[in-house]
């Protein structure tokens, strides 16, 4: 997803409405003829409106943290020292694969998505998860998602699905549902498919243009790669994932 940075001043300077941002910048310096500008960023990670890598530490199941780290021992303040960003250094090239469950509309507020509707997807596009593969999941819900309102989500059920498919990586518009479409049960994707099973999450996706270049080519497969900056010890780190066809 764009981002568009939030000037960090204040005063009389300042702008009156700003819309928050995950991206903050500072202007250290602004001009020269040799040297245009240098700044100074400051990025929220785990901000709603950025595409970001969780790291295996990012979610607490029990007081624990994928796998089976308690909490305390694995985060400090000084910052993650089991299952951070180091995990995904080396960065993440694989075969990807598409499931667009909004192309008849956005996926329903209420609706839980399941194995089925998995299942149906992948032959609808001709197209199979197997082992090792990233899985895109488009809901339809990237200009509406986190504004309040009621978000569908994936189930338990689906989350299942893909640890026995193999699926290395998952990228979606949504994970779980705001709130919970299952009750009484940990959240699919960041209480049982991250901490227990150390699925790896690439929230805030926007796959819209990836879903037009797919009905355009009548392709639904791609090489995907993601490349995370190499900062370690993070609960999580932006990034920009790629499909290459």
């Amino acid at each position: 997803m764009p981002i568009q940075p939030a000037p960090v001043f204040s005063g009389p300077f300042g702008p009156q409405t700003v819309e928050a941002s995950p991206v903050q910048h500072i202007m250290q310096f602004t001009g020269s003829p040799t040297l245009a500008g240098a700044g100074v960023m400051l990025v929220t990670n785990h901000h709603i409106l950025s595409t970001h890598l969780d790291a295996l530490s990012h979610a607490v199941q029990d007081g624990q943290v994928y796998p089976g780290r308690p909490v305390n021992e694995a985060i400090t303040m000084g910052g993650v020292v089991r299952g951070s960003t180091a995990s995904f250094a080396a960065g993440i090239v694989t075969r990807g694969i598409l499931l667009d469950l909004a192309a008849d509309g956005p996926v329903p507020v209420d609706h839980a998505v399941t194995s089925q509707d998995l299942e149906a997807a992948e032959e609808r596009y001709g197209v199979r998860l197997e082992s090792g593969d990233a899985l895109v999941v488009r809901f339809g819900w990237v200009k509406t998602r986190y504004r309040g309102n009621p978000m569908p989500g994936m189930s338990i059920d689906a989350v299942r699905w893909m640890h026995a498919r193999g699926m290395s990586v998952y990228a979606g518009d949504l994970s779980d549902s705001h709130p919970s479409l299952e009750p009484g049960r940990p959240s699919a994707m960041h209480g049982v498919g991250l901490p227990r099973l150390g699925m790896p999450l690439i929230d805030a996706v926007d796959a819209d243009e990836l879903a037009a270049v797919c009905e355009e080519l009548g392709r639904y497969s791609f090489m995907f790669v993601a490349a995370p900056p190499r900062i370690h010890g993070l609960t999580g780190v932006p990034v920009n994932p790629v499909a290459i066809f």
